[in-house]
């Protein structure tokens, strides 16, 4: 601002005082303005422009649909259709577990089937039906299904169990439960405790044993079900579509509300600014009760017409094979599958495939570069946003560790910004106005998006719970009087734009008056011991300030060469980073997205008498890792070790 009003001085004074020719008072203007520091500015455009211009283009093209579909209050079904009408007899899905292969017209019947059945059971538009089963094509068909009908389908987690089905069960207030046989021990677990009122309907080999005795088999019912498309219900553009449940680590799941036009701009924006092509074939081992696998993976199936792979369930050694056996060209991971592959021994189908690129977010930058390179694909195209934010970010040039950008030049076309926030608590800081501060470049900030509902960009839908939702919403944080989604997630914008991932919401803990951020460490380590799983997490220690730092390894061995590795660390971490305490244990237990449950790590602590896997701390005087047993454990606790 002082700059822009420099500037209009030395205008104004040239012309009209010195009365210069205005060659000369542009030259003048121009050197001010260099000389002020402006060279910033047009080295950041000169590097961004065409970065920047691609991205306007796909977010005016991506409005554009979105608005047309808006006035015209197109649903997913209805744009399914129009694939259908496109390639009827092209391959929509195929399920690799048991080599099925489905055109888009048997997608099409099979899912109107699944809404004349839930019709004639007396299910409408507006009530909901629980969808409780692993990875395959008939998972698609169903919701789709349930979607022409206008009934929102509650996509239920697979790894829950007990107290954490029956809260999602209830929550959802779903009229049916469909699950797949594979399921059918958890159902049993919990049947005392559902609902008399709900329809349970299995779907796969049928043993009636080892189900609740209400429980009919779908499977025949649905072939002998119409399969004309039943009458359109009365949905619009941004009415709701799905449920998909939160897989974090504390806490029972919440239930995120997915509507029409979140699912169709998640799928678009992936699919434009990453340059897809219909004829692409993509890989998808996530989980589709996720909104990685089941918009970003099946959207571009049912809104771009491409044919997608659906494997059960992620496999390291067999993922090179299937995308040869399918001609894959997109691969999709997310957390630390990537991870899981490098640390496959080497073999020839690595490089025999033909992915040209691998879609999904979570790849740490210590193993960008060795994942692309070695797997020879060309193109990482991470992204960023959780299933319920309005602020999601793509990396379109494959800046390597960023996922994603905002432009430096033209901030306003897309209202995302970083903003300061207490890192221990996560507090906003605010400025004198009461409005929340913007982040400098290589400042780290929170993520928001401005919400205005009116756009279906830029709305907030929320959770079923009211209270969950309120949460995730502040007041007065681009400008007085608006509102913002807040992520939860602390990041970094460099100079260029570039986003770069920090840490989640208690992913950083304080330690010798320094922030420790919990991904670098767990990724430091991680290199260092051949790719293993760590988890790394704060632990209070009586008489000292902050948290320090604890490792939990997954090593069957229950140990390694202690003295080697705190060499290692000594070189790669700076001191208030290195773990004082480490714990071996057989595995580390990861959420169905694959993020690591710190949680109970955290409670158990490196109390000998609780924890029963090997433990060690550093020893500060010795330099090197030693056995943490009761006798050094009552010595930490009195403050008689320094640490």
């Amino acid at each position: 601002m002082l700059l822009g009003a420099s500037l209009v001085g030395v205008l104004l004074f040239s012309k009209l005082v010195l009365k210069l020719p205005w060659t000369q008072v542009g030259f003048s203007l121009l050197f001010l303005y260099l000389g002020s520091g402006g060279w910033r500015f047009v080295r950041i455009f000169v590097k961004t422009i065409r970065r920047d211009i691609f991205g306007g283009m796909v977010l005016l093209k991506v409005k554009a649909k979105v608005r047309r579909y808006l006035r015209e209050q197109r649903t997913v079904p209805i744009l399914f259709a129009s694939t259908v009408q496109r390639h009827p007899d092209k391959t929509a899905l195929i399920f690799e577990g048991t080599d099925t292969h489905w055109t888009f017209r048997q997608l099409d019947d099979y899912s109107s089937s699944v809404a004349n059945f839930l019709q004639a059971r007396g299910l409408a538009s507006g009530d909901v039906a629980a969808l409780f089963m692993e990875n395959r094509n008939e998972f698609v068909g169903l919701w789709l299904g349930m979607a022409k009908l206008g009934v929102e389908a509650a996509l239920i987690n697979t790894n829950l169990r007990r107290d954490a089905l029956c809260h999602c069960l209830t929550t959802s207030q779903a009229r049916v439960l469909i699950f797949g046989s594979e399921m059918a021990p958890a159902i049993f677990e919990i049947q005392a405790s559902l609902d008399p009122s709900l329809s349970l309907f299995c779907s796969g080999p049928w043993d009636p044993s080892t189900l609740p005795t209400s429980t009919e088999h779908l499977d025949p019912i649905l072939e002998d079900a119409p399969k004309h498309l039943p009458s359109r219900p009365d949905k619009g553009f941004t009415d709701k579509l799905f449920y998909i449940y939160t897989s974090g680590t504390t806490g029972l799941p919440k239930a995120a509300i997915v509507v029409h036009s979140r699912y169709y701009r998640m799928a678009a924006l992936v699919y434009y600014g990453f340059r897809m092509r219909p004829d692409d074939i993509v890989y998808d081992c996530l989980p589709l009760y996720h909104s990685a696998g089941n918009i970003v993976g099946i959207g571009q199936c049912l809104l771009h017409g491409m044919t997608v792979v659906i494997r059960k369930k992620f496999s390291a050694s067999r993922f090179w094979d299937d995308c040869i056996k399918y001609n894959c060209t997109i691969v999709q991971y997310i957390g630390e599958l990537c991870r899981y592959l490098l640390n496959q021994p080497p073999r020839e189908a690595e490089h025999q495939h033909r992915v040209r690129m691998a879609l999904g977010n979570g790849l740490r930058q210590s193993i960008w570069t060795d994942f692309s390179s070695r797997f020879h694909i060309p193109q990482v195209a991470e992204f960023y946003g959780a299933t319920e934010c309005n602020c999601s970010v793509g990396n379109f040039d494959s800046q390597v560790g960023a996922c994603g950008f905002n432009s430096r030049i033209l901030s306003f076309v897309y209202p995302i910004r970083l903003v300061r926030v207490n890192e221990d608590t996560m507090e906003l800081i605010r400025g004198p106005n009461g409005v929340c501060l913007p982040c400098q470049p290589g400042e780290p900030g929170q993520l928001v998006g401005r919400i205005i509902q009116q756009d279906p960009l830029r709305r907030f839908d929320g959770y079923l719970n009211q209270g969950a939702s309120n949460k995730k919403i502040a007041k007065d944080v681009f400008q007085k009087g608006d509102q913002a989604y807040l992520t939860g997630d602390v990041l970094v914008m460099d100079e260029l734009g570039y986003l770069y991932f920090r840490d989640r919401t208690g992913d950083t803990f304080r330690w010798k008056g320094e922030n420790v951020s919990t991904t670098e460490v767990e990724g430091t380590l991680s290199r260092l011991l051949d790719m293993t799983d760590v988890a790394v997490y704060g632990v209070e220690v009586p008489g000292t300030e902050g948290r320090a730092g604890m490792a939990a390894v997954a090593n069957s061995a229950g140990s390694c060469d202690l003295e080697h590795f705190a060499q290692l660390l000594e070189k790669e971490l700076p001191l208030y980073a290195r773990p004082i305490f480490l714990r071996f244990l057989p595995e580390l237990h990861k959420t169905g997205t694959f993020k690591l449950q710190k949680m109970e790590l955290r409670k158990e602590g490196f109390n000998p008498a609780v924890v029963r896997d090997p433990l060690f701390y550093l020893d500060a005087r010795k330099g090197r890792y030693i056995p943490l047993d009761q006798k050094a454990y009552a010595r930490i606790q009195a403050g008689e070790e320094k640490l």
